[in-house]
């Protein structure tokens, strides 16, 4: 009898009462950016006495816990970002987060606690298994690239392959959606600085108006984008800011364009910026005046090892049943720096279903980022043993390594 049969799932259901007040307690508390010091020491204290190898970051709140069975196998990761937003909540729970303009939007301290709980069920089944497993806990996701760092500081040594997953309140819980390839997309900024020649508001001949330059280049943007990149290999540009002026009898001197480009392959996200900053200088040079196209390189795609998401794939159906998984059609266009991980070692990230029960359409359900988003907590239970059952199977011998 493996410990893919039953076991897991029940040992999971356990551990989730423990598994909710983690997260409740990270969710009251949310801090940003890669400097987690309370986060990391709710961390700390449920580690303390299972018996793993912790370490810290240098340049971040990071903790690496090593679950070291004394026996030769295969090293896997298991990764839970920890970082919260920069927003209000005004989801009315009861634990609602107590520091202002910060939430737990995105689940990540969903992620945490399901990470400390899959470290707890492995760590008692730790003389049943050969090799080790690494639990990443990870600062710094949301803009910040904290996987970056912590490869930096070394958390892929002795890595064979990696897993994690998501959160996705617009799924239905107990299911889990997965793909092979580009999972997700890159994500950069794009800023665009037209500078005319600024002048009285009611002699525009003896200005040059940069404002109707710069709707113009916005809408050939939108263009561009439809005309030139191939609908099965899409990308996303959406300008956000449009930024200029100081009053209404004023011609300015600038306008300033941000936005935010997405792509889910590398040649058509360098080919978009080829065709941003040509859009652009070419539009504003036809009605003299000058540009300056910053292409601020951010997250790269997420792409997961074809091989290693069928076989992640595998481990839900065996784990949970038939009917709990299913392949997404298309990538998801949101960015995970997960995506320099995978870039690294074989791997595959996952979406785990957490709508709660009152949403009956989950699509309609407050998604990640919103303000009111929630998550279906008994979910978790899944998440815990989602986890385990992969890192179970993988040192078993489930993905064969190249």
């Amino acid at each position: 009898m493996t410990l893919l049969e039953g076991n897991l799932v029940s040992a999971a259901s356990d551990l989730l009462p423990s598994a909710i007040e983690l997260r409740r307690k990270l969710h009251r508390h949310p801090e940003l950016g890669l400097d987690l010091p309370k986060t990391q020491a709710a961390v700390l204290e449920e580690l303390e006495g299972l018996g793993l190898k912790v370490s810290l970051g240098r340049g971040l709140s990071s903790v690496v816990a090593d679950l070291e069975t004394g026996r030769p196998g295969p090293r896997i990761l298991l990764r839970g970002d920890m970082d919260a937003l920069p927003m209000p909540e005004d989801t009315g729970l009861e634990f609602s987060s107590e520091s202002a303009n910060t939430m737990h939007a995105c689940g990540h301290d969903a992620h945490t606690a399901m990470l400390v709980g899959a470290a707890r069920l492995l760590s008692a089944r730790q003389e049943q298994l050969s090799g080790s497993i690494r639990f990443m806990f990870q600062p710094g996701e949301e803009g910040s690239g904290g996987a970056a760092v912590m490869i930096n500081e070394g958390v892929l040594d002795g890595v064979d392959a990696a897993f994690a997953m998501h959160v996705a309140p617009n799924l239905p819980s107990g299911m889990v959606a997965w793909k092979a390839g580009p999972v997700m997309a890159s994500a950069d900024v794009v800023k665009i600085i037209v500078t005319g020649r600024g002048g009285h508001a009611s002699t525009p001949h003896w200005a040059c108006d940069p404002v109707p330059v710069a709707c113009e280049i916005v809408l050939a943007l939108q263009a561009m984008i439809t005309r030139t990149v191939d609908a099965f290999d899409p990308a996303v540009l959406t300008i956000a800011q449009i930024n200029a002026g100081t009053t209404d009898n004023v011609i300015p001197e600038k306008v300033e364009l941000i936005g935010t480009l997405r792509a889910v392959s590398e040649g058509t996200r360098h080919a978009v910026w080829d065709r941003v900053r040509q859009v652009a200088q070419g539009i504003a040079e036809a009605h003299g005046c000058s540009t300056e196209v910053q292409i601020i390189e951010g997250y790269p795609v997420t792409v997961n090892t074809p091989e290693f998401a069928e076989f992640a794939a595998s481990v839900v159906e065996k784990t949970f049943g038939d009917g709990h998984c299913f392949k997404m059609p298309a990538p998801v266009m949101g960015a995970e720096d997960f995506s320099y991980v995978l870039a690294k070692v074989p791997g595959a990230m996952l979406f785990l279903g957490v709508c709660p029960a009152e949403h009956k359409n989950s699509l309609l359900a407050p998604a990640c980022h919103s303000n009111k988003m929630v998550l279906n907590e008994a979910s978790m239970a899944d998440g815990i043993a989602l986890h385990a059952a992969v890192a179970v199977s993988f040192l078993q011998g489930g993905y064969a390594l190249s």
